[in-house]
């Protein structure tokens, strides 16, 4: 229930993003819960590293990618990374999470040799993409730090930063007393 409805706030808020198009990179059947307006793509590769290069390789142009862990992401937070994709000289925005992974990447073109082989979901994922970016000779705009949700805290955080949001009322409508006895 909480993986649907951070998916269904990040949606809503991308559908809200002025953008040439929205791709949707999804693991799975499409549903009718994917807002008007989104192509849909199969996420292809081994890997988060290889899916994402592939995502990127699905549009053409500047693109960002966020994944479906940061609802609390917003319109302004998409706008300005397409923004600093567009500043003179800047190849890449990257916005680092909490712990210590990366909750958006851009690019201004696509090119499989930024995600490929970089560690993904560690603790130094973002220092590890930040360096593969620089090794790549794209300058990169770094954007403000936000938490993933990866643990039940994570959750909790994120939730009391959207009070109103279809996470928040997720998370807030779970019976954690029965899920705590039922394991």
């Amino acid at each position: 229930m909480l993986a649907s409805a951070a998916l269904a706030d990040t949606l809503a808020t991308v559908a809200q993003t002025p953008a040439a198009a929205r791709v949707l990179a999804l693991d799975g059947p499409p549903g009718p819960w994917i807002p008007d307006g989104f192509v849909i793509v199969p996420q292809m590769g081994r890997g988060l590293g290889e899916r994402c290069a592939n995502a990127f390789a699905a549009v053409t142009g500047s693109a960002v990618l966020v994944g479906m862990d940061t609802p609390q992401l917003s319109r302004a937070m998409l706008v300005e990374a397409m923004r600093a994709l567009g500043e003179p000289g800047v190849g890449a925005v990257l916005g680092p999470a909490v712990d210590g992974g990366w909750w958006i990447a851009g690019l201004r073109q696509a090119d499989p040799r930024v995600f490929v082989g970089v560690p993904m979901s560690t603790s130094h994922t973002f220092s590890d993409q930040r360096t593969r970016l620089a090794r790549l000779g794209l300058r990169t705009r770094l954007l403000p730090v936000l938490r993933d949700v990866d643990t039940f805290d994570d959750a909790l955080a994120v939730a009391a930063e959207i009070p109103a949001s279809r996470f928040a009322a997720a998370l807030a409508g779970l019976d954690l007393d029965a899920a705590s006895t039922a394991g």
